[in-house]
């Protein structure tokens, strides 16, 4: 039987580093913000760390949907859960080009490989049937009207855009664990649960999984991936460079570590904003809580000091 990895992080990594919120991005810009965004990640590898990446993709399928309109009299079009999978694996290429590439320059001979990850799911979740989670970009007004008239769910996010929104059901288990497991042990640098993974579930009536519409949240799906690998530390990467106490307020003030129960007692309290850095810091508490490990919420560009202690929110079992 494999032994975990010595120092294995899992690192969360947003679809909008990638395609920078308010940039239409093509896949030039795209494949340039990719080897911009992996340069700290890059550096954890040429540490010696055992890495797995879980990405987002966020706008990316927003994008696929709006192909799929668009050409839908010309061609079938796909099923979001597909699309889920159909962007893990392009961002996933340019990821795993960029890595190695750099890999290279930096005379550094590890492999890296992507792993198109189905994630476990419970089809009786409620948040199947009350879609939260936003994709895509944001849509005119009138487009947006259309939408609604179709049945498609548009509403509009902390910013006040009109965005579509999607059903994002709790991931319970990686399906390709095994897989990437072994790849890991083996020093294999992974891109794993692309966008969250594909959502599947037990169909007892076909004896045999069956997939979902609906995208997974990328930390919660990293968490679970970081908490089952046995990995010592899971990185969140962020548009922020640390977790913000009365963020937006003439009061803000950066957390720089905070213990489980006081991460838990501040979002009791609805501290973090619900759409924005909640999410981030449940996913990290879960982590910790599962395993005793480390959790990081930063900035992408922090990402090496954060991990040595000079930068980001590190979450852990008790205060550092």
């Amino acid at each position: 039987m494999s032994q975990h990895p010595r120092h294995a992080a899992v690192i969360a990594l947003g679809g909008n580093a990638l395609a920078p919120s308010g940039e239409r991005s093509t896949i030039f810009d795209q494949f340039r913000h990719t080897r911009q965004a992996l340069g700290p990640i890059v550096q954890l590898a040429l540490e010696g760390w055992d890495v797995c990446i879980v990405h987002g993709n966020g706008p990316q399928v927003g994008d696929e949907l709006v192909r799929n309109e668009i050409a839908r009299r010309e061609a079938s079009p796909l099923p979001l859960g597909v699309l889920v999978a159909a962007t893990a694996s392009w961002i996933g290429y340019m990821e795993q080009q960029s890595l190695e590439n750099a890999l290279r320059r930096a005379g550094n001979q590890r492999r890296v490989a992507t792993v198109i990850t189905q994630v476990c799911v419970d089809p009786g979740d409620p948040a199947l049937q009350n879609p939260t989670k936003f994709i895509g970009h944001r849509i005119p007004d009138e487009r947006a009207r259309e939408l609604i008239d179709e049945g498609v769910p548009v509403k509009p996010d902390g910013r006040g855009r009109l965005r579509r929104v999607v059903a994002s059901p709790v991931p319970k288990a990686i399906h390709e664990l095994p897989v990437i497991r072994d790849l890991i042990d083996r020093g294999t640098i992974v891109i794993a649960a692309g966008g969250g993974g594909a959502p599947i579930y037990w169909d007892d009536k076909l004896r045999g999984w069956e997939g979902l519409d609906a995208v997974i949240d990328k930390d919660l799906a990293a968490a679970v991936l970081a908490r089952d690998l046995g990995a010592e530390l899971l990185i969140i990467l962020t548009d922020v460079d640390a977790v913000y106490l009365d963020w937006g307020k003439p009061t803000q003030r950066a957390l720089r570590t905070i213990s489980l129960a006081e991460a838990e007692r501040m979002d009791r309290e609805g501290a973090f904003g619900e759409g924005s850095m909640a999410p981030k810091v449940r996913a990290a508490v879960d982590f910790v809580r599962r395993t005793g490990g480390r959790a990081i919420i930063t900035e992408l560009s922090r990402g090496l000091d954060a991990v040595r202690g000079t930068a980001g929110t590190t979450i852990s079992a008790e205060n550092a």
